[in-house]
């Protein structure tokens, strides 16, 4: 038997799905060119410059590892440590509101109050900065108008303080996560919960054995994003606390600006290399939870 010779004309399957996949990797392409240029060479040169080391004397430059080091010690582990206790508290509270609004929106039979609700936390989550600090210390600072008239001062209360702040923060923190965990409410199955109900499971048991379980990788989602948001805060901290409150943000700053030493801003790139660090830890535990998630709302 002779194998069959394919006909004169004929384009191979192979071939043709290449031609197909070509004008999508071309489509394409300039968002990878734009990706490496806005992120890729600002990464390659805080990289470098974290294992760069230049002597006072002579003016050479070296590699080593001594930026590192320094950042990982005294003061400026302080700070890294501060940013994530101040980071994770405030992560976990504002998940934790924020679910619990967002429910409600949900279940709402008003239409008005969820598009109220939510058009508000999609301002307020991006209010923040030195807006957000100035009001905060009208309202609530030494001299502010709540403080005096509810004698607030009196019983303790310190707005430029690791609780003030985590406060503060909430402010944006409680809409974002509004924002994140809603559509994952919204994939939970109505026939889950009659199911439940079927079998004689109360409301408490529904949510720990079924609701939870499934929305577990998305609050972790959320609890990643309000963790990088709170983490990356600069103006908001920086306009209210100063140096109080310990902070790596607040570091890299002074490292720049050579308000702590001169020539330090090698070290504040070596601690800006410690938050991608500590950003990528975190984000390799959610994405593998991230995927079952999607399965089961898909």
């Amino acid at each position: 038997m002779t194998a069959a010779l394919p006909k004169a004309g004929a384009v191979p399957v192979a071939s043709m799905k290449r031609r197909r996949r070509a004008p999508g990797w071309l489509a394409v392409l300039p968002l990878l060119v734009f990706t490496a240029l806005a992120f890729g060479l600002p990464a390659l040169a805080m990289f470098n410059g974290a294992f760069t080391v230049k002597a006072q004397t002579t003016g050479a430059t070296s590699y080593s590892l001594s930026n590192l080091t320094t950042s990982l010690h005294g003061a400026y582990l302080t700070a890294l440590l501060g940013s994530v206790k101040l980071s994770a508290v405030s992560a976990a509270i504002a998940a934790v509101l924020g679910l619990s609004l967002a429910q409600a929106v949900v279940t709402s039979r008003f239409r008005a109050l969820r598009e109220a609700v939510l058009t508000a936390s999609g301002v307020l989550a991006n209010f923040g900065g030195v807006p957000l600090a100035f009001a905060f210390v009208a309202t609530l600072g030494n001299s502010g108008v709540l403080t005096r008239h509810l004698g607030l001062a009196e019983h303790g209360w310190d707005l430029y303080s690791f609780w003030g702040l985590i406060i503060v923060y909430l402010y944006f923190l409680i809409p974002l996560m509004v924002l994140t965990i809603t559509p994952a409410l919204e994939g939970l199955r109505s026939h889950w919960r009659e199911a439940a109900r079927n079998n004689g499971a109360t409301t408490l048991q529904y949510w720990r054995h079924v609701a939870l379980p499934v929305l577990a990788p998305s609050l972790l989602g959320g609890l990643v994003l309000l963790f990088g948001s709170a983490f990356a805060a600069y103006a908001t901290a920086a306009a209210m606390v100063g140096s109080s409150v310990p902070l790596v943000t607040l570091q890299i700053a002074d490292a720049i600006s050579g308000n702590v030493l001169v020539g330090q801003e090698n070290v504040a790139l070596a601690l800006s290399l410690d938050m991608v660090l500590v950003a990528g830890l975190v984000m390799a535990m959610y994405l593998p939870l991230q995927r079952r998630s999607a399965r089961w709302l898909a």
